[in-house]
């Protein structure tokens, strides 16, 4: 079998244009979920040597195709990707950086804004008719003279500080290792930085080394003026503890963009109106939807017909 001929595997939902790019290029194989043993044959899976897919793809899979080459994953964070097993079969992970690095860091400063100025209660005022009555009630926190940490400073992470910078607040920040060229206080641990500041705002992608990190202590170092966003990944916060933060008032307010369990969101999430929650929109536009699906097709592509994949994770 030809290179430009070779074999692809969409599992479950892959947006459209990225399926379309492959199709034209490659033998396409679907199904309408990752349970491929069901759906395909031996054979067909000996077949596959290349995987598009959005979703979990651990080692079972991995070991249920014996001549797969790529896999392709949409997004940026790929910890649902066990990308160590893969290299270690000589199988190249790519993801989808970039590409959406501003979308997500302008969804960021709004989530923040919305949640300091309290924009989705004051909306509801409006809506609800209560303005004919009454004005609206001053609201209690600011973003003025905060002091910000970003828990990861990778691409994104810089994107959101220079948002930051533009209003005149103070950055900290702290990551496994210093991020070079960058003039921001760092601080080793999550804790000393969560002392240091007042609003943390949680960029760091998922997986065992940074499952729960933002645990009690670190939200109670935030304080009682303490805001958390989240745009990272669910699964860095502890999620009791962030309740019990919201409901005493450990912390002031929080902004969440990703939930460890999603669709799902706890009624104990829901109940507190001091959180505002969004359904994991930050690279949710059109066109940053369409480039990180291009960016999935071009990656397989260039294996395929040029050897070397444009995006591969380390």
């Amino acid at each position: 079998m030809s290179k430009a001929a070779a074999t692809v595997l969409i599992p479950g939902w892959m947006h459209e244009h990225a399926r379309r790019m492959l199709t034209t290029h490659f033998n396409l194989v679907e199904t309408p979920d990752y349970d491929i043993h069901t759906h395909l044959s031996q054979e067909v899976r000996a077949s596959i040597r290349g995987v598009a897919c959005r979703a979990r793809i651990d080692r079972q899979f991995i070991d249920a195709l014996p001549n797969l080459e790529i896999i392709a994953s949409y997004g940026v964070g790929y910890d649902s990707v066990d990308a160590a097993y893969a290299r270690s079969k000589n199988i190249v992970v790519t993801n989808t950086p970039d590409v959406l690095n501003e979308e997500v860091a302008d969804l960021t400063l709004g989530l923040l804004i919305s949640v300091v100025r309290e924009i989705p209660k004051a909306e509801a005022f409006v809506r609800e008719g209560r303005w004919k009555s009454s004005d609206y009630p001053l609201s209690h926190l600011t973003l003025r003279n905060r002091r910000v940490g970003i828990y990861g400073m990778g691409r994104i992470g810089r994107c959101i500080a220079r948002r930051i910078e533009a209003f005149g607040l103070p950055i900290a920040y702290h990551s496994r290792r210093p991020a070079d060229g960058i003039a921001y206080d760092y601080f080793p641990s999550l804790l000393e930085l969560a002392s240091a500041v007042d609003t943390l705002i949680s960029i760091v992608p998922g997986g065992p080394s940074t499952a729960n990190s933002v645990n009690a202590g670190v939200l109670s170092a935030l304080g009682p003026e303490g805001v958390f966003i989240n745009v990272g990944r669910g699964t860095v916060v502890d999620e009791e503890a962030l309740i019990s933060a919201l409901r005493t008032g450990t912390i002031a307010a929080a902004g969440l963009d990703v939930l460890a369990d999603e669709p799902n969101v706890s009624d104990e999430l829901l109940a507190l109106d001091n959180l505002t929650i969004l359904p994991h929109i930050g690279s949710a536009s059109v066109s940053t939807r369409t480039a990180m699906a291009d960016l999935v097709a071009q990656n397989v592509i260039a294996w395929f017909h040029g050897g070397a994949a444009l995006t591969p994770v380390p």
